[in-house]
């Protein structure tokens, strides 16, 4: 039996090898990989340093209705993994804006940068008013949420419409009984990021166990940049990152945002940033996102929470035709 299974394994691991040498590599600035429509760049200076965002500008494919919808990503994904959704709004006649930010994806990736959620902000406002957009809808999804919210509370007047899309940042977790971990621990974490690592996570935790081939795309443009020749650089701005969204907490800060506010929530999603250093008993009670839902749409003062009970961090992904309605239902 010994003899039969010995053999098995080891034409499993020559096959895993295959595949992962088989999995594309990027430059640090996601160089290698092709957005759906045209990217453009905005430089800027930034904390005595020439930096650039990058961003799509779609115009309008149905009628145009005059409005902007800026799309955010979150901390896993980029501009690119909204292109079904700009498809959408592009046919509903806005304009749209997908974003970005300074440390992922394409945009610079600085060795040296204090990230915060008000410098993000800062630079997204800079760019729209590049673009001449003094009021546009902002969509935010996980990271990119918390960010939004950032820049609802920082920015009224140029929000009209504020859509939080199983957004991070509706608990405290420091707050909560998570341990923080220095920046050189992340880091170090951050440096053993594999396609394979980033699957189990967002498996367990985004999709409630559940995988499809189609999930498979973002995950791996991720790893590419993680595995390719600026794997270090990538690394370093996401332990940054990870430090930004664990200690600049915006749930006590909700009834500050005067924007009318549409939650979309997937309630199997469990998504807790640094839960995984907590006791059990914290990590039970963390990431519950059908009652952080509904406990964030009574404290925004002008909110209305769209549920999706069976879906869950990704609900843009995992019934695009589902989001899509309620999303366009939303602004209109």
């Amino acid at each position: 039996m010994i003899r039969k299974i010995l053999p098995a394994l080891a034409i499993l691991a020559v096959a895993t090898g295959a595949a992962a040498q088989d999995r594309p590599t990027y430059g640090p600035r996601l160089e290698g990989y092709d957005y759906p429509f045209p990217v453009q760049t905005h430089a800027f200076t930034s904390q005595r340093q020439p930096l650039e965002m990058t961003y799509m500008d779609v115009a309008p494919t149905g009628p145009a209705n005059g409005r902007t919808a800026v799309l955010m990503h979150g901390k896993n994904f980029c501009a690119a993994t909204w292109a079904p959704t700009i498809r959408v709004l592009a046919q509903a006649g806005f304009r749209v804006i997908a974003v970005d930010q300074i440390g992922f994806c394409k945009a610079s990736k600085p060795a040296a940068y204090q990230f915060s959620l008000a410098q993000l902000a800062t630079n997204t406002k800079g760019l729209l008013d590049s673009l001449n957009i003094d009021r546009a809808v902002i969509v935010g999804h996980s990271m990119g949420g918390m960010l939004a919210g950032r820049l609802a509370i920082m920015h009224p007047e140029a929000v009209e419409h504020l859509v939080l899309v199983n957004p991070i940042g509706l608990e405290d977790w420091q707050a909560e009984g998570v341990p923080y971990a220095p920046l050189d621990a992340a880091f170090a974490s951050e440096r053993r990021t594999t396609f394979d690592s980033i699957k189990a996570y967002q498996q367990k935790v985004y999709y409630d166990g559940q995988w499809r081939a189609d999930y498979d795309e973002p995950v791996a443009m991720l790893a590419g940049m993680y595995a390719g020749p600026g794997g270090e650089a990538v690394a370093w701005n996401q332990a940054q990152t990870s430090d930004m969204i664990f200690t600049q907490p915006i749930a006590h800060e909700f009834g500050r945002i005067a924007a009318p506010t549409t939650l979309i929530i997937g309630g199997t999603d469990r998504t807790a940033p640094g839960a995984n250093r907590a006791t059990p008993d914290i990590q039970a009670r963390l990431g519950q996102y059908p009652d952080l839902g509904r406990r964030t749409a009574e404290a925004i003062p002008n909110a209305t929470l769209v549920a999706f009970p069976d879906l869950g961090h990704a609900p843009q992904t995992q019934d695009p035709d589902r989001f899509h309605a309620a999303l366009i239902e939303a602004l209109n």
